[in-house]
């Protein structure tokens, strides 16, 4: 469930961001802080994960590095108290429904693209986007549906597509297919979108949204079945909690609510790691991997939903990984939120 605050509270927040504003040129960094990037540069991710033949963000990218060695957050064991403990790990994916998770679309780089409208069920972001064209699929699949149905009436409807070659990544929220008369796809819509070069660690525009609410991309984040059986996992994981503070954190873009304030609510793309203590013996196979994930490069607060839930994609071969995690729970209390930088807060 997507509750991202209302254009003209994002639009306050920009303004008033941009009155306290002053130079845009940074300051050099200090020798220590010149080491500490090289040492984070050295814990990004060995080998990083690929979609369609494309490595998904540069290892250095937030989403490709290591938090175990960070130092806990201030207000960390309030953020988790108030939430996240209390609640299971749950893997929001499925082994037998089609499409239970946000499916994957890839497509060849010479695939052709169509028209993006806007606005769907109220929802409007076009102000916040990225326009079209896009090389989304006309029979693309769309998060909540199935072959069967596969144009869902509710929910976020996320459609991820990815464009072998170019490496490019395109994101819809609420996506529809547009018909003409004669029942042909002839555009897609959307009240939503954002593009991303995968080979790039440029960020959207401050205080935009995405495809999530967070501003941030979802594909980065998703629990993918292969990657978990190889063995190693090298990058975080996307999960949502119930509510979010009017703030983020980079690589996030984007607030929650305006008037949420509390500082013991999670800011959009807070890090939360696993307790190092947490015993892993009890898993094994792919269940082990995500477990072990979830210590080295924990999860990415990304959108307001259940608590603790944790997505992927869907895949029949999840089913032992599912009894595992059924079996061995892992509560919320067991993880504590990681410094990874300055809060930006909106009001």
């Amino acid at each position: 469930m997507d509750l991202r605050p209302a254009l003209t509270a994002t639009l306050v927040c920009a303004l008033a961001a941009a009155a306290l504003a002053g130079a845009t040129a940074e300051a050099a960094p200090t020798r220590s802080a010149a080491k500490a990037d090289q040492r984070d540069q050295g814990r990004a991710a060995a080998g990083v994960h690929r979609v369609g033949g494309c490595q998904v963000f540069p290892a250095d990218n937030p989403w490709n590095t290591r938090i175990d060695d960070k130092p806990m957050a201030k207000r960390s064991k309030a953020i988790i108290r108030k939430q996240a403990a209390g609640h299971k790990i749950h893997l929001d994916l499925g082994t037998t429904e089609e499409y239970y998770g946000i499916p994957v679309n890839v497509v060849s780089k010479n695939h052709g693209t169509l028209p993006l409208k806007f606005g769907v069920e109220g929802e409007d972001y076009r102000r916040e986007s990225d326009r079209g064209p896009v090389p989304t699929p006309k029979k693309a699949h769309i998060e909540g549906g199935s072959r069967a149905h596969p144009d869902p009436s509710g929910g976020d409807r996320h459609v991820i597509t990815v464009r072998r070659g170019t490496c490019k990544l395109v994101e819809l929220y609420k996506a529809k297919r547009v018909r003409n008369s004669a029942g042909k796809v002839v555009a897609w819509r959307a009240s939503a979108a954002a593009r991303w070069d995968l080979g790039s660690n440029k960020l959207r525009p401050k205080f935009w949204t995405s495809a999530d609410a967070a501003g941030l991309p979802i594909l980065p984040g998703l629990l993918d079945y292969d990657e978990a059986a190889s063995g190693e996992i090298t990058h975080a994981l996307r999960f949502t909690l119930p509510s979010a503070r009017a703030a983020f954190v980079s690589p996030a873009r984007h607030c929650g609510p305006s008037g949420n304030t509390s500082p013991t609510l999670p800011s959009y793309g807070m890090r939360f790691r696993l307790d190092a203590n947490f015993p892993v013996k009890r898993y094994h196979g792919a269940a082990r991997t995500i477990v072990v994930a979830m210590k080295r490069y924990g999860l990415m607060y990304a959108d307001q939903g259940s608590a603790m839930y944790v997505t992927g994609s869907a895949d029949p071969r999840w089913a032992k990984v599912l009894d595992q995690f059924n079996a061995h729970p892992i509560d919320g209390s067991r993880f504590e939120v990681v410094k990874t930088g300055k809060i930006t807060r909106c009001r």
